[in-house]
């Protein structure tokens, strides 16, 4: 969209800003102020000229040249306007007139080579009637490809304009340059239309309008691009690859694989489309299928930092951790900035059985010196009014305010914020908005969508907004935007929840946590200093449809269902072991496993043979992948957290279905998630400290089912009056906390 021009804007600072705009090829920017130049001054020289010239570059000489005209009538004497009209005539064929102009100004004293080269090129084409042609000459093009090849795009976008004003019905012409725009990252959906349109039967032109779409976001119509092409010519690999990313982001599973498998069977040593292929096989659960292939694209291309990121991913949901942290080690190895390799590395080693939580918290420390700590040097101080007892700006930064289990969390707070205490802005890492982020809209007095937002560019947006507090909800999930952090654009940062654990930066000031969570003593294990509320620090909201709680299973099937909604990840010989000796006790007794990760047979074949290990029969374990899983929820009798990491969402959802569940105090923060709903739910008994205990708690829980029946009845009330539904309370809690941060940094 064109911006407004102030009608209070002086023309020479107008006149100023469209030079700059034009020589960074924001032409519609440029175009606009130097029109609000002519408008206070309709024969100023230099707007006209450059306005002429900027119609020239988008192949429009014809309307640039009255502009052109009139700069030169106004100084005739300007050599540049000279050879711009004498250009601009050439390339509307009146090369006649041109050469009358340029020889005319030559003989007044204009004698530079460029003038000397343009008569002579204006006396050919009078020569031969025209200079234009049908297409230009297989010289030029070649020169646009080896510039672009070359990756000196700004280049080859000039001399490709200069090929459009000549040759303006040239297909090829306008996809060079809506090409080498688009390499730029400027807008070039227009130009590469205008190439689609003069070359329909040319695959190339509309695969890169096809690019571009995607781009932009238009799936539906980057796909039928890219169809067009594969239409003309069917062995067109890429085309078949960025068709399978498309379909890939618009959910179509099965369809990108056949993409991919097809630009695969035309190159086989495409390691991109090997790449691409895993990650959508992973979202499929096909997790083994996922491994294979980016093996094989480790294959092709040893040094691929991306494909062993990304089989780590699947490494992990797999359970074999120690793997995966090699993985994103060598991916670190070979790109040491990879913000993304470093974030699932330290995820990975949240859910390690065997490692102690000092020796994962110095991979932490490592991320601060690796990604932290160099911004400090360019930490700027704030300006902020200190007071503390003002209306303070709290800013909010998450990729996950849409459908996405935060928000059972997030909302609450964001939903009850006093707005006469605190003006909150919401930055949001979002592509796609939905129904949830809808919501999340109105909680918010400002929001401001940062996926297009360097981390420069939003740390300096958030110091403009002057921010007081800043919150990350994210942590190392995807997505983040700690690097933000790190910058230090707020006077008070703070880390809430969304991760679980530490980030690591030792710019980020407190994290924000409950005595349970991160019980005393536990302080060295966080870069931030532990800002402790009573517990718990986060109400629960419910989704919507959940339902009621259902009689006990066992009274009706004459066993006890155990069961555990989490992901294979949190599963680990630890949790095994002392499972199975649950199962052990209690005669009869099953376990249910449902989650994606466990959609695919082999991972199903796979975890029972772990049972079988410690004499658990295959017929006493269930699996399944159930969206949503209240039914299933409601189908057990006893939930099993798990540890050293605690589950999530899912341990809310058992609580409010009625089924209690055994937690083991494990880990400061992520293994103590389940510690700290327990006492928010007023239910601490179900807590245990050693992995015996654990058992023994799990066992007296199934050994009484009257009782366990009396407690499944009463369990919603409960929560609904505890501290762990208070929403509003909560939100109060949190903002006397940000109040006193706040304060703390005004005193300094």
């Amino acid at each position: 969209m064109t911006p407004t021009v102030p009608k209070v804007l002086p023309p020479e600072l107008a006149l100023r800003q469209a030079v700059a705009h034009h020589q960074a090829g924001r032409l519609q920017e440029a175009e606009s102020l130097y029109r609000a130049v002519l408008r206070a001054q309709p024969y100023h020289p230099d707007a006209n000229h450059n306005l002429g010239v900027l119609a020239g570059q988008v192949g429009q000489a014809a309307a640039g040249l009255p502009h052109l005209k009139i700069a030169l009538a106004v100084d005739p004497a300007r050599g540049q306007y000279v050879m711009s009209y004498a250009e601009a005539l050439l390339e509307t064929g009146q090369a006649q007139e041109a050469l009358t102009i340029i020889e005319s100004a030559m003989q007044r004293g204009l004698k530079s080579p460029e003038a000397q080269a343009l008569r002579q090129k204006a006396e050919t084409a009078a020569r031969n009637g025209t200079l234009k042609s049908a297409a230009p000459a297989a010289n030029e093009i070649d020169r646009i490809f080896a510039l672009f090849n070359a990756r000196r795009l700004e280049e080859a976008e000039s001399q490709a304009r200069l090929l459009v004003g000549r040759y303006p019905n040239s297909g090829i012409a306008w996809d060079m340059l809506g090409a080498s725009l688009r390499k730029q990252g400027k807008d070039a959906l227009a130009v590469l239309q205008k190439a689609a349109e003069l070359l329909p039967e040319e695959p190339v032109v509309h695969y890169n309008l096809g690019n571009a779409l995607q781009d932009l976001g238009e799936l539906d119509k980057a796909a039928v691009n890219y169809r067009r092409a594969l239409g003309i010519k069917a062995d067109f690999a890429e085309a078949h690859y960025n068709l399978g990313n498309v379909l890939r982001d618009l959910g179509q599973f099965d369809d990108a694989v056949a993409s991919y498998r097809r630009a695969l069977e035309l190159k086989p040593d495409y390691a991109t489309a090997c790449n691409n292929l895993g990650n959508v096989l992973k979202e499929q659960g096909q997790l083994d299928a996922a491994v294979a292939s980016f093996r094989r694209a480790l294959e092709l291309r040893p040094d691929y930092a991306t494909a062993h990121n990304n089989l780590g991913n699947v490494l992990q949901e797999l359970g074999q951790l120690d793997e995966a942290v090699a993985s994103y080690r060598r991916a670190l190895e070979i790109k040491p900035d990879y913000g993304d390799a470093f974030d699932n590395l330290l995820f990975t080693l949240n859910y390690h059985a065997d490692k102690s939580a000092e020796e994962i918290f110095t991979a932490y420390r490592e991320y601060d010196e690796r990604f932290g700590l160099p911004h400090r040097g360019a930490w700027r101080d704030h300006r902020n009014d200190r007071e503390p007892a003002r209306r303070l700006k709290v800013g909010y930064v998450s990729p996950d305010f849409c459908l996405h289990s935060a928000r059972h969390v997030v909302e609450p707070l964001l939903a009850h914020h006093d707005k006469s205490a605190v003006e909150v802005f919401a930055y949001a890492e979002l592509r796609r908005e939905d129904a949830v982020t809808a919501r999340y809209r109105g909680y918010v007095d400002h929001w401001v969508t940062t996926v297009d937002l360097s981390d420069d560019a939003l740390a300096e947006r958030i110091r403009a907004d002057h921010i007081d507090i800043l919150v990350d909800l994210a942590g190392h999930t995807a997505r983040n935007r700690l690097e933000v952090f790190a910058r230090k654009p707020a006077p008070v940062s703070v880390s809430w929840l969304g991760y679980g654990y530490t980030t690591g930066l030792t710019a980020v000031d407190y994290m924000l946590i409950d005595e349970a969570y991160a019980p005393a003593g536990s302080d060295a294990l966080f870069s931030e200093t532990l800002w402790r509320v009573p517990t718990p620090v986060y109400a629960y909201r419910p989704a919507e449809g959940m339902g009621e709680v259902s009689a006990l299973p066992a009274a009706a099937c004459g066993h006890v269902t155990f069961g555990t909604l989490t992901r294979a990840i949190r599963i680990n010989h630890r949790t095994i072991r002392v499972w199975s000796q649950i199962l052990q006790r209690v005669e009869g007794a099953r376990l249910r496993f449902d989650s994606k990760s466990f959609q695919d047979a082999a991972m199903q074949a796979a975890l029972a043979g772990k049972f079988a290990a410690h004499g658990i029969d295959r017929a006493r374990l269930q699996f399944g992948y159930t969206s949503p899983p209240w039914d299933v929820v409601r189908g057990l009798d006893i939930s099993l957290d798990c540890f050293p990491h605690s589950s999530g969402v899912t341990l809310f959802e058992s609580l409010y279905l009625g089924v209690p569940f055994v937690s083991l105090a494990d880990r400061p923060s992520v293994g103590r998630l389940g510690s700290s709903l327990l006492r928010g739910a007023g239910h601490p008994e179900w807590i245990a400290q050693t992995e015996e205990e654990y058992v023994e708690k799990a066992v007296a829980l199934a050994s009484d089912l009257p009782r366990l029946a009396d407690l499944r009845a009463g369990l919603r009330a409960q929560i609904e009056s505890s501290p762990l539904m208070d929403e509003a309370g909560f939100a109060r809690k949190t903002e006397a906390a940000y109040r006193q941060m706040f304060a703390n940094w005004a005193r300094k």
